[in-house]
């Protein structure tokens, strides 16, 4: 059966991706992927100007964030980690994502740059994302005024980053409170369980050996990919987890465990959103400028971040 896409730009991408043959993750190798990806942002144009556009770096020893601060006003934040197998991405490659979303939204977007594998394995990700969501919480001055509510996203392995920081503020930092967690084609089981990865594992854009590979950068250890502090699929009890939205694609052999995951957080009482998007590929949010179909799934995820995160009460 010949695979419906979500418009012919879409289609006519994939086809022309599909036919270079590229060698696998594992023959190119991190340094030559990221430089690949600088030399793909070199050529994307910047995005929406915003009110604020700004880097810190969280001392003494955190992460660099940087802020998109789309008006004056108060305004939700939402702390954001990028995907890219935990070996590739940046705030660069990213950054027009961002741009639009905060855009969109009306939110602050704190986009994260997080320790990447395989110099810096799991749970490096982690602990740098809890840290970037513990000094959004602390209302630091350079964010400006907000309204209160935080959440966290991602998209593909940034996704998984987003839902173990969840979990892990759930259970080690009752004074951190969440109002939301947006999963957009997010990977949820290192162990790649789901029929998708078979029916959607080739062709599509993203390949289920290359998926492997990067797992086994993160992960090395293959025995520890059913830890829950890993794949949260495997975490006995998901309540008390914020609300949350995932957003899975049609042709992604990632959708599977994403889908699993959003029955069993609404399972557990979590008040959750799955959305599939058909004829939809892995990493829409990046793609708006290649077809208008991954440029309106990328509007829906900024209308659910407005829809979760711009209302609550003024600190500042």
């Amino acid at each position: 059966m010949t695979a419906v896409f979500a418009d012919d730009e879409l289609a006519e991408f994939i086809q022309s991706f599909t036919s270079l043959n590229l060698p696998s993750a594992a023959a190119t190798g991190a340094d030559a992927l990221r430089m690949a990806t600088v030399e793909r942002t070199k050529t994307r144009p910047r995005g929406p100007q915003l009110n604020h556009v700004r880097d810190v770096r969280i001392a003494p020893a955190g992460p660099t964030v940087r802020i998109y601060r789309p008006t004056i006003a108060a305004t939700g934040v939402l702390v954001y980690f990028h995907g890219g197998g935990w070996v590739i991405g940046d705030l660069d490659t990213h950054d027009r994502a961002c741009r639009r979303l905060a855009a969109s939204s009306t939110v602050t977007v704190v986009a994260v740059d997080y320790r990447r594998a395989p110099e810096d394995p799991w749970p490096a990700a982690i602990d740098d994302a809890v840290t970037a969501v513990r000094w959004v919480a602390s209302a630091p001055q350079e964010l400006g005024p907000t309204n209160g509510r935080i959440g966290v996203a991602g998209d593909s392995a940034g996704g998984l980053i987003a839902a173990l920081t969840a979990l892990r503020l759930r259970d080690d930092a009752p004074d951190v409170s969440l109002d939301a967690q947006f999963l957009l084609y997010a990977n949820t089981d290192l162990t790649n369980s789901g029929a998708s990865m078979e029916t959607e594992g080739h062709g599509y854009g993203l390949e289920v050996a290359d998926i492997e590979w990067f797992n086994t950068q993160w992960v090395p250890d293959r025995t520890a990919w059913t830890d829950p502090w890993i794949s949260p699929l495997y975490a006995e009890d998901l309540v008390g987890l914020p609300r949350t939205v995932v957003v899975t694609c049609e042709h992604d052999p990632l959708r599977n465990q994403g889908e699993v995951y959003a029955q069993r957080l609404a399972d557990a009482g979590v008040p959750t959103v799955v959305r599939r998007e058909p004829g939809m590929v892995h990493n829409f949010m990046l793609w708006d400028l290649i077809s208008l179909a991954c440029a309106v799934a990328a509007d829906r995820v900024a209308d659910d971040v407005a829809s979760q995160l711009t209302t609550h009460d003024v600190h500042t």
